[in-house]
């Protein structure tokens, strides 16, 4: 067990958490991290792939096939929906620690930030969990892809990190969160619907986080161009919104008028760049 005093550093912890080949170990909570854990003068470090179970591989996209929506009011297709959401927040977990160890030179209260997030997204993979037992379900009956881990080429700097983590992907949850969580409630599954709700709550945190951090790195340049200067296609704004938009969760997020009207005039697109 990690413990303050023990000379732990933040990138230690961020570093069993990305090379953990259980998922337990992906899921140890971080340890009390003083300031002193964040003073480290090591060189960056840069995982090109996470620890995985073996029976737990990563696998091409063309191998699954996550239902869509209105799958939520089948049982049997809502298992897979979630197990799928499950896969996305391990990703998110192993990607905010990775962060840790590639921004070795970032403020200390970035990386704190970070592993902030990481926590909750090791909730949200438990509150998923939980749910996945109530269908019969476990993780790890599907195959897995590596949608996050594949654009570890836009994650170049802390700036781009944000704006493809935070800004892109989180930024999308809270439109989708928010209608999965309403096509839950439809379908007599209350447990799911709170568990989703709970997740687009913490995600508006998440997503704060990077827009502020976005205004802190990009200094006097205007948001919205500084975002899409710190994107590359396919990661923009079409990935950064689902097709009902969440305009009130991302007022709560801190976005200014202009960039959530910006956000809001772009079509939305599935990741095949079909439109959604």
């Amino acid at each position: 067990m990690l413990r303050r005093g023990d000379g732990v550093k933040a990138r230690d912890y961020a570093e069993v958490i990305v090379r953990s080949d259980t998922l337990e170990g992906k899921l140890v909570p971080p340890p009390e991290l003083g300031d002193e854990a964040f003073d480290d003068e090591r060189p960056a470090l840069r995982i090109g792939a996470p620890g995985r179970p073996a029976e737990l591989p990563i696998v091409p996209g063309r191998r699954t096939r996550v239902p869509p929506l209105a799958g939520m009011r089948d049982r049997d297709q809502r298992a897979r929906i979630l197990h799928a959401l499950a896969n996305h927040e391990l990703q998110a977990i192993e990607l905010f620690a990775w962060g840790v160890l590639a921004f070795p030179a970032t403020p200390a209260a970035f990386r704190r930030g970070l592993i902030a997030i990481l926590a909750d997204e090791q909730r949200h993979f438990a509150l998923y969990q939980e749910r996945l037992a109530a269908h019969g379900a476990r993780f790890g009956d599907q195959p897995v892809t590596g949608h996050f881990w594949n654009k570890l080429d836009h994650l170049t700097g802390p700036c781009e990190f944000v704006c493809a983590m935070n800004l892109t992907f989180e930024n999308a949850n809270l439109d989708f969160s928010g209608e999965y969580a309403a096509a839950a409630r439809a379908a007599g599954d209350e447990a799911t619907s709170r568990a989703l709700e709970q997740v687009h709550a913490d995600e508006i945190r998440h997503v704060h986080f990077g827009w502020v951090w976005l205004r802190r790195l990009a200094g006097e340049r205007d948001p919205w161009e500084a975002y899409l200067s710190h994107v590359r296609p396919p990661l923009g704004p079409a990935r950064a919104r689902g097709a009902r938009f969440d305009r009130d969760a991302r007022r709560r997020a801190g976005f200014d008028d202009a960039f959530i009207a910006a956000l809001e005039a772009v079509a939305p697109t599935r990741p095949s760049g079909q439109p959604r």
